[in-house]
């Protein structure tokens, strides 16, 4: 019996979330050069909008260069078996986090995302595995938020949430009863 699954990164799930992000960039570039043309009852400060955009068009510009990435990237995004979990999903990724070292996991939606929390007894080690400080810093924010610093999303998967979760937790259970 093989106990190896391999879930592959969904190309189309990938572009449609790099189209998202190229509007962002658009949008933002605009505002950062036009912020007048944005003033409205909600948004009245001229610069407060300029800030905002140019924040909008780092922060999504970086996520457009990840998705590049990950389009064309052959690894599978997600590898599950018996020594544990190989997230290969986002920009925070850790590589493999191994069955000995989840303590539970935890769902949680925010913005209409679904994650899957990793909570894990030794977060340092997985938080110095990032080379990126961009990405370091993300998972240090997840730590303090959430109590750990992995997530995993199925936005970038070929496999739904539900799926996504039940593979996950049934694995952990067989491996704490094995």
């Amino acid at each position: 019996m093989n106990n190896r699954v391999e879930i592959e990164l969904s190309k189309r799930k990938l572009i449609v979330l790099l189209i998202g992000a190229i509007i962002f960039v658009t949008f933002g570039s605009f505002g950062s050069k036009f912020p007048e043309s944005f003033v409205s009852t909600l948004f009245r400060n001229p610069e407060l909008i300029r800030v905002s955009s140019i924040a909008a068009v780092c922060f999504f510009g970086t996520v457009s260069i990840f998705l590049v990435k990950k389009i064309f990237d052959k690894k599978p995004g997600l590898v599950v078996d018996e020594q544990g979990i190989t997230d290969n999903t986002s920009a925070t990724s850790v590589g493999l986090i191994e069955w000995r070292d989840i303590i539970r996991i935890e769902k949680k939606e925010v913005a209409l995302t679904r994650f899957l929390l990793l909570h894990i007894n030794n977060p340092e080690k997985y938080i110095q595995r990032i080379n990126d400080i961009f990405s370091r810093r993300t998972a240090q924010m997840n730590f303090k938020m959430y109590g750990t610093p992995i997530s995993i999303v199925s936005n970038s998967l070929k496999i739904d949430f539900e799926e996504l979760e039940e593979l996950i937790d049934g694995k952990l259970k067989r491996m704490n009863n094995g």
